[in-house]
């Protein structure tokens, strides 16, 4: 008879999907680690706990092949238990249930404690803030809101997070100085919708007194924001970022499209006249503003006329930052409704004249930028470069810097000022000023 192993159980936990997935890995990880817990991230261990996205189709079949890659590894002994949680299984549990049902557990996106508990934890409710951090010690991503209220026709966010519902400045604080006592400097604001924050709780957008109270945190130098919508967009905080240093002169909005037919179908409450008056006061109220956004081609009806009028629209607006992608017929979402007539190969091809036409922009951008000095913190070091950052670039989807680690020796995590000695699309190259 086999006796039962008495090793400790390890516990990994796997992350796909978006930055919001990576702060509710790391709250898991937290109450984990509070329990007692041996908690690792995307390492080896014998319960694995997959935190899946449900997004788009390209981010739905990573997830599954996810999950089938632990059930072999289940299946072979390597793994005692397999669990899945977030956003695809809150949208899609029942059929997970019947395609994949060796999965351990299911759980959806606000079952935390009853996840917890399935693996012998505890929900502690006073652990405000306590999180494990798996991005670089210097920076963390810090939720000030879940779910969504916008009707946008193509997103099925609303359908895995539900409602929006803001978290109150002072847990917001306590969080941030909790981080910033763990060394991290710069805080990348999350939400679904940042520009609805405080809605529901101040019954005012209250983003504004929001960054007012984070920039007294000690330690922290930056605060990013991602992910702002344009309708109703909060005109007070270009006033806080215009004041206050610590905040990145930086905005993630998130466009989508700027045809005026293709903008109502989406549900985006807003035209092209009022997106582009929008930016233009953005740019005149914080004129160093670096501006970010994402567009989507080949939604259902997008003619070529409409293809153009954006592409136009892009060569124009010269966005600093600026990602496309392809439309994704998500069903329970208003768009399902409509015929995804656009081929796939049109889609494609669109998304990546945007994607060349952004690349010849960002590259003049940086041409710009050649004999000026920066303020970059450094992430890592790869190969013979310390990789840095400029307030003007978010982790893992903006421009880096390269410095000659050959030449010069820096801490990850520390600031340094640098001279731009050459750019491509999307790479600075720096060398580190004498002090």
């Amino acid at each position: 008879m086999r006796t039962k192993s008495l090793k400790k159980n390890k516990i990994n936990v796997v992350t796909l999907g978006c930055s919001k997935n990576v702060y509710d890995s790391e709250v898991l990880m937290g109450q984990l680690k509070a329990n007692g817990k041996d908690v690792v991230h995307e390492e080896e261990g014998n319960i694995v706990v997959i935190n899946t996205c449900g997004f788009i189709n390209n981010s739905k079949e990573e997830s599954v092949n996810t999950i089938l890659e632990f059930m072999q590894k289940k299946e072979a002994g390597d793994v005692d238990k397999v669990f899945v949680t977030g956003c695809l299984s809150e949208r899609y549990k029942p059929d997970l249930q019947k395609e994949i049902p060796n999965v351990d557990q299911y759980f959806g996106t606000t079952e935390l404690p009853s996840l917890l508990k399935a693996l012998g934890a505890d929900y502690k409710h006073e652990l405000i803030g306590e999180r494990l951090t798996t991005t670089p010690k210097n920076y963390a991503y810090l939720k000030i809101a879940e779910g969504c209220d916008r009707p946008c026709s193509f997103c099925a966010i609303p359908l895995m997070r539900g409602k929006h519902k803001s978290t109150p400045i002072e847990e917001i604080v306590v969080e941030a100085e909790k981080l910033a006592a763990n060394g991290v400097k710069e805080l990348i604001l999350i939400a679904q919708d940042l520009t609805y924050y405080g809605l529901d709780l101040y019954k005012k957008r209250n983003l504004a007194e929001l960054l007012e109270a984070l920039v007294k945190v000690d330690g922290i130098e930056w605060i990013r924001l991602h992910y702002a919508f344009p309708t109703g967009f909060p005109m007070d905080v270009l006033d806080v970022m215009k004041r206050e240093p610590k905040i990145c002169n930086y905005l993630d909005i998130p466009l989508q499209h700027i045809s005026d037919s293709i903008l109502k179908s989406m549900r985006r409450g807003t035209t092209k006249e009022k997106t582009t008056k929008l930016l233009k006061e953005f740019r005149a109220k914080v004129p160093e503003m670096t501006i970010r956004t994402t567009l989507i081609v080949g939604y259902p009806g997008e003619t070529e006329e409409d293809y153009q009028t954006l592409k136009e629209w892009v060569k124009e607006m010269r966005f600093e930052r600026l990602g496309c992608f392809t439309y994704s017929h998500e069903e329970n979402t208003h768009a399902y409704s409509l015929e995804d007539d656009v081929p796939e190969e049109v889609k494609q091809e669109r998304a990546n004249e945007i994607m060349e036409i952004q690349s010849q922009i960002s590259w003049e951008l940086n041409q710009e930028k050649i004999g000026k000095e920066f303020k970059v913190v450094i992430d890592r070091k790869e190969g013979d470069y310390f990789v840095g950052r400029t307030e003007f670039d978010s982790p893992d989807v903006d421009n880096e810097v390269l410095i000659d680690a050959t030449k010069t020796y820096l801490k990850t995590g520390e600031f340094t000022k640098v001279k731009i000695t050459d750019a491509a699309d999307f790479d600075l190259y720096a060398e580190v000023m004498a002090s």
